[in-house]
């Protein structure tokens, strides 16, 4: 498929993590782009600025935003069949694709590098990207969030490397060929679109099976749903790179907590390297290692690689400082998995040290709650006070009997289930003290909670 199919470019949903990724690269290299979204926003608004034509809306009469009509709509797996500018789209007989398959156009002649996994893989991509850039390589990246250093979630650049953050929530991931994956973890996660655990687990074998002849997958033998995946892999004739405290080939050594970091030591190629994470807790660090590797296998020089490590800080949403108030501070995460709760809260625990550790959580997706509201529960009572919100439906219509209420009730710490988000901040604010910690925590509108929280802390 030629990348002039994408020379006028039409996003469903241009706001969108994913699409806005996809029209900031397709910008930058010269491409008509046009699009709509629901509502505005900062991305919606800064691809403005770089050039796109934007309505605010869903209308048929949205694909005439450019003279000629888009040579090709994108859409998302969030965009329902009968969005009316995809019915529109179909009625022309235009070329319609999915995010994945538009961002697989835009990988054509590059060496590809894509990071999966049930948890973990924005935050493994970043810091691959970022150590790359460290680098000056300039690699291409899209990326699920924002990189804290620049801002953006993509980047058209002018070195041979793409990365990429592959999506299995869908299976889309299947339109990539990457010359190296990484496998962060396979989790029982996104049943409602898989079905079964194990269909969830076969996607991972087919987008294995994707990897470029001659290409490396390097997967976590901690964990293990992706150290099964490597050693079926490498039956498979597949070359493997295993990383973790087990592995026998790249082997985390130790792991020492630092301020607001960690220091782990690592076994590479015979001998013993220092890897320095400027971001909490041994998963980032398990993350970093994956990164080196993925980096080591593109060429990039293993000084510059562990430079660049050690300066990434974060992406925004993965225990993001939102700021803080008498005393008081506070910030926001994605988690929203019970083992990305747990693995989250366990990290934050000794930052939190010695004050009490605050968590607002809000459910993600119906489905999700009802199959995992006790492992969620486990995982929030980590924390020493808990404020439930009630779920966050997103693609999904409400289920009868299914709210937050559900994880609150099996919360064996001190639980508060609050279903009115406008009272969480005075909530809040009457729970945290000097030396608190609060962290909200979810994969829905949870984030706009931190600004009110410390709103209403300056308040008193």
């Amino acid at each position: 498929m030629s990348e002039s199919l994408l020379d006028r470019a039409h996003l469903v949903g241009i706001g969108g993590a994913g699409m806005s990724g996809i029209a900031r690269i397709l910008l930058a290299r010269g491409r008509q782009v046009s699009g709509s979204d629901a509502k505005p926003s900062r991305a919606v608004d800064a691809l403005r600025v770089q050039g796109a034509r934007i309505a605010v809306g869903q209308d048929a009469a949205n694909l005439g935003l450019f003279d000629g009509g888009p040579s090709a709509v994108i859409v998302s797996t969030a965009i329902k069949e009968s969005n009316p500018e995809l019915v529109e789209a179909r009625r022309r007989g235009l070329t319609v694709l999915h995010r994945a398959e538009a961002l697989a156009v835009l990988m054509a002649g590059y060496r590809v590098a894509c990071v999966a996994g049930t948890h973990g893989k924005t935050s493994t991509t970043s810091m691959l990207t970022v150590a790359l850039q460290h680098c000056r390589l300039d690699p291409s990246f899209a990326i699920g969030g924002d990189l804290n250093e620049s801002g953006a979630n993509a980047h058209h650049g002018s070195g041979g490397i793409f990365v990429a953050e592959a999506d299995e929530s869908d299976g889309s991931f299947l339109a990539f060929s990457p010359w190296v994956a990484v496998v962060t973890n396979v989790e029982a996660d996104h049943l409602d679109h898989h079905g079964t655990v194990e269909a969830y687990i076969a996607v991972f074998d087919q987008f294995v099976k994707r990897i470029e002849p001659g290409g490396l997958l390097v997967a976590c033998a901690d964990d293990p749903g992706s150290a099964a995946l490597a050693d079926r892999a490498e039956s498979a004739g597949v070359r493997v790179r295993r990383y973790g405290r087990s592995a026998l080939d790249t082997q985390v050594v130790a792991y020492e907590p630092s301020r607001g970091g960690g220091v782990a030591r690592i076994s590479l190629a015979g001998g013993e390297i220092e890897l320095r994470v400027a971001v909490p807790g041994e998963h980032m660090a398990l993350n970093a290692t994956a990164a080196l590797l993925a980096g080591l296998e593109l060429g990039a020089p293993l000084s510059g690689l562990l430079e660049g490590i050690a300066a990434f800080g974060g992406v925004r949403r993965r225990f993001e400082f939102k700021g803080r108030s008498r005393g008081v501070r506070v910030y926001d995460d994605y988690a929203h998995h019970p083992s990305e709760v747990a693995t989250q809260l366990r990290a934050v625990r000794p930052v939190s040290s010695p004050g009490r550790l605050v968590v607002i959580f809000q459910p993600h997706l119906y489905s999700r709650t009802r199959l995992f509201a006790k492992e969620f529960a486990e995982a929030l009572s980590l924390a020493d006070d808990v404020v439930v919100l009630d779920v966050f439906g997103a693609r999904e219509e409400p289920e009868p009997g299914v709210s937050g209420k559900l994880i609150a009730d099996a919360v064996t710490t001190r639980v508060h289930y609050e279903p009115s988000f406008e009272r969480v901040p005075e909530l809040v604010a009457g729970l945290a003290g000097d030396g608190d910690l609060v962290i909200t925590m979810g994969a829905g509108d949870v984030t706009m909670l931190g600004p009110e929280i410390l709103a209403e802390l300056d308040r008193r």
